[in-house]
């Protein structure tokens, strides 16, 4: 009996489109996703003026190019321009140099930015599984970081992508202190 066809979404070069904006920090392919006005584009911004890479903002292209992982784009039309409340429509290209620009990349996390509002649980110690996005089939590691005033929003995106590396390298700084106070109980 011959095997059934993989779904069209697991299949080699699937597509999908998704409203986002796309950085690589710390060689991090990271989606930043949250509601309309939220913060993306300006937190990129910052993200950008501290030497990370730019791939798209607000139209992320996906694909998954063959076994394993995604790679997202911009569109062609939208590739190295931002909008940004209040300065209108700018080319990251022109402002930061071609050094800020990456045309791809693969994806390795996403950003999920929330409003805080009272009531909203966040894990605040990091000690269950990082939830995780399907896309096309393929499960991505996905945080979500409540935006509130007085939070800089750049800073900790930067923390998590550089929490995402340790975690992947199997570090994990709640394990660590679990441990540490384990052994100064006992």
């Amino acid at each position: 009996m011959p095997e059934k066809p993989a779904p069209a979404a697991k299949e080699k070069g699937a597509r999908t489109t998704i409203s986002a904006g796309f950085l690589k920090i710390f060689d991090v392919g990271t989606l930043i996703l949250g509601d309309s006005g939220i913060g993306k584009s300006e937190s990129a911004l910052e993200l950008i003026a501290r030497g990370h890479k730019f791939v798209a903002d607000d139209i992320v292209e996906i694909r998954m190019p063959g076994k394993g992982g995604l790679v997202g784009t911009a569109p062609g039309l939208s590739r190295n321009f931002m909008e940004i409340r209040g300065l209108g429509i700018i080319n990251i290209k022109a402002i930061f140099g071609s050094r800020a620009i990456v045309r791809e990349s693969k994806i390795d996390l996403i950003i999920r930015l929330r409003k805080w509002e009272h009531g909203f649980e966040v894990d605040r110690l990091g000690l269950k599984a990082a939830d995780a996005a399907t896309i096309l089939g393929r499960k991505v590691p996905q945080l979500t970081l409540p935006v509130a005033p007085g939070r800089n929003i750049a800073t900790l995106i930067e923390v998590a992508c550089k929490v995402h590396k340790l975690r992947s390298k199997g570090y994990s700084a709640p394990d660590e202190i679990v441990r540490r106070l384990d052994k100064a109980l006992t």
